[in-house]
């Protein structure tokens, strides 16, 4: 079967193109519907309890055959709250299986519960929207967290550690009186939280929480489930639903908007997946009776096919309508062909036009089981609208992350000013739109930060380390194309093994490693580079022309300048473009060993950044030329500037007006 499957005669006959699959809920009846169209017989089984261990079956009856393979039933009478699955018979096995499109379930997801989702509304939720409704991808910054990251340390000061609601707690403090969690994230200005998967998934068990555990969650059970573990009981479906829209209320009552990591490239179980147990073999890919498995988790979702696309468009859908969820974050999203790529931005953008799509557009080894153009960065002109991760500027700036020890150019390398000036620009070599690049240095994924450019750099002390941090931190928040940080990195967050090195993956680690630790905002060093990252946040956010989204105001207005030394590297930005309040930008980066004096183009400059401090205020002004420290950055800003000024500093040197071009003499001689 799994070749008919992806024929044009089986998509022909039976994909259904209706809005009711699943059961769909009123006070007087409750109507189902399940795609099965390889089945014998199918039937509804009703259950008092969401525990597959509860022997406590109501009743079950017959569905009857409809259109396009799908099978209908209705049950008369208020079921809100009664928990249910399917029975299917294919090739004369009786399966059971939960409803692909269940709307919550019961512990560990094996039952879906039939729910009034209105009654889990939180007040206000219709006058609930996105706090942020961007002009452009490129306007959003964005801060990736895990649930239980933020509050499992005991110096969280959070009651409801490891839960949607400890997300939402304001006015907690470490002992010596700092702001974590809630605040310390509104604190900081990012305008995305973006989660790690909150979907039900399968790695943590429900039954048990007493037990710690921990996993990232990308290993997908129930795709339109919020996680049991991380509501206060997972045993009653309607609490984790309501929970998680409780926590979106808080973080967009407070100005954030939230990102939602999402895994639709593979299921945690390809044979106990729901989907497959009802139709087996038509959700994953298969090839001569194998799995494929590009996605490196034992099978790879088969997107191309009519209603597994037809599944996540509306899974999205949903997230966004149901949840107002403001954007979503792609698992290896290389594994999905683009028609759904597009199919899923363009009905999300019907009537959310302001949720941001990205994903890791990585090249992998799966075979599709009909010919079609996958979401690889090489293709991001075939899905406008969606992003993708920029490694190519990542690698760059601290490292490969296939090699440990690599450099990357805040730790020396050298060679590299292309790629770098390409990535400035919001252009590297496989894309040619800055809404499409997400710049980033850290996330959930190998190394953080400051622990790469340790094992990159162990013969550099720490204070070295950290200008380094912030010298990457500055040149990714100020580059075109959209910043995205992993939460922690703004407070030299660090992973250690306990034998001297550092945990690359940490996925199933303990709290212990994961978790933030907020009283190491104790530690001035810490606390200082947490201040740097809120002062380049806020630097970002008051200058449009850093968040440019036209190609041609991009080139037109960038001008690389070239400078001696090869671990140093300069642009001007123009401020007549964007409603940018300033005249121009000046912004130098140095990875140099020793101080740097670079010209500057006629005019007073206020320095607004440099190697310790950062914020839109002017530390000092200057004209002729600027000295930036070793390991360090400096952005300067001429003309207007609404901020007061702390000093001023008149250089002595001759104002010399800086060379123009496209670049070719960026970071080196």
């Amino acid at each position: 079967m799994s070749d008919v499957f992806s024929t044009n005669d089986f998509e022909s006959a039976y994909t259904y193109e209706g809005c009711d699959l699943g059961a769909v809920w009123s006070s007087e009846k409750t109507s189902f519907r399940v795609w099965a169209p390889t089945a014998e017989a199918v039937w509804v089984s009703l259950y008092q309890s969401g525990n597959p261990a509860s022997d406590d079956l109501m009743e079950y009856f017959p569905m009857i055959r409809d259109v396009k393979g799908t099978w209908i039933a209705e049950k008369n009478g208020n079921l809100n709250g009664i928990y249910y699955t399917y029975l299917v018979k294919v090739n004369g096995r009786i399966m059971e299986a939960c409803d692909p499109y269940a709307r919550t379930t019961g512990v560990n997801g094996q039952r879906a519960m039939i729910i009034d989702l209105a009654s889990t509304n939180p007040e206000g939720w219709d006058l609930d929207c996105n706090p942020n409704p961007l002009q452009s991808f490129t306007d959003a910054v964005i801060y990736e967290l895990h649930v239980r990251d933020l509050s499992l340390d005991k110096s969280s000061g959070i009651r409801n550690k490891g839960k949607f609601l400890g997300l939402i707690e304001t006015g907690t403090k470490t002992k010596s009186g700092i702001p974590t969690g809630l605040d310390h994230i509104k604190d900081l200005g990012i305008t995305h939280l973006h989660l790690l998967p909150v979907f039900d998934y399968g790695s943590v068990d429900e039954n048990h929480l007493e037990v710690p555990q921990f996993n990232w969650g990308y290993d997908p059970v129930n795709f339109n489930v919020p996680e049991g573990s991380y509501s206060t009981d997972p045993y009653h479906g309607d609490v984790r639903v309501r929970e998680m829209k409780q926590m979106i209320k808080g973080l967009h009552d407070n100005g954030i908007s939230v990102v939602m990591d999402v895994v639709y490239n593979h299921v945690y179980h390809a044979e106990e997946f729901c989907f497959n147990k009802i139709v087996p073999g038509y959700f994953c890919r298969v090839i001569d009776g194998t799995y494929t498995n590009g996605s490196g988790c034992g099978n790879d979702t088969a997107s191309e096919r009519s209603m597994v696309r037809k599944y996540i468009v509306d899974s999205v859908c949903y997230w966004a309508d149901e949840y107002h969820i403001d954007g979503f974050r792609f698992d290896l999203v290389g594994l999905i062909d683009v028609d759904t790529i597009n199919a899923i931005t363009t009905e999300v953008h019907k009537t959310h036009p302001d949720v941001v799509f990205y994903g890791e557009g990585w090249t992998l080894n799966t075979q599709p089981t009909k010919p079609c153009e996958l979401a690889v960065q090489k293709n991001c002109h075939l899905t406008p609208g969606f992003a993708y991760f920029n490694d190519t500027l990542r690698d760059a700036l601290r490292g490969s992350v296939f090699f440990s020890d690599a450099l990357g150019f805040v730790t020396g390398a050298v060679g590299i000013g292309e790629k770098l000036e390409a990535c400035f620009r919001g252009l590297p070599a496989w894309c040619g739109d800055p809404n499409q690049t997400v710049n980033y240095v850290s996330c959930h994924d190998n190394n953080t930060l400051l622990d790469r450019i340790s094992l990159a750099a162990p013969e550099r002390n720490m204070n070295d380390r950290i200008r380094m941090n912030k010298l990457a931190a500055v040149f990714y928040m100020t580059a075109q194309g959209i910043p995205f940080m992993q939460a922690g990195e703004e407070m030299l967050r660090s992973k250690p093994d306990g034998k001297g090195g550092f945990i690359e993956n940490s996925y199933n680690s303990s709290d212990a490693v994961n978790s933030l630790k907020w009283d190491h905002l104790d530690i001035p060093q810490c606390r200082d580079t947490y201040e740097y990252y809120k002062g380049l946040i806020a630097f970002r956010k008051a200058h449009p022309v850093l968040r440019m989204s036209s190609v041609y105001d991009i080139l037109s207005n960038m001008i690389p300048v070239p400078c001696e030394n090869e671990h140093t590297g300069a642009f001007r930005i123009r401020g007549d473009v964007c409603f940018e309040p300033a005249d121009e930008l000046f912004l130098v980066f140095s990875a140099a060993d020793t101080a740097q004096t670079i010209p500057l183009p006629d005019g007073i400059w206020h320095i607004c950044i440099d190697g310790d401090h950062a914020g839109t205020e002017s530390i000092a002004t200057i004209k002729g030329s600027v000295t930036v420290e070793p390991l360090s950055a400096m952005v300067l800003v001429k003309g207007a500037l609404e901020q007061t000024r702390v000093s001023e500093r008149i250089s002595s040197h001759p104002t010399l007006e800086c060379l123009s071009g496209t670049g070719s003499a960026l970071f080196r001689k």
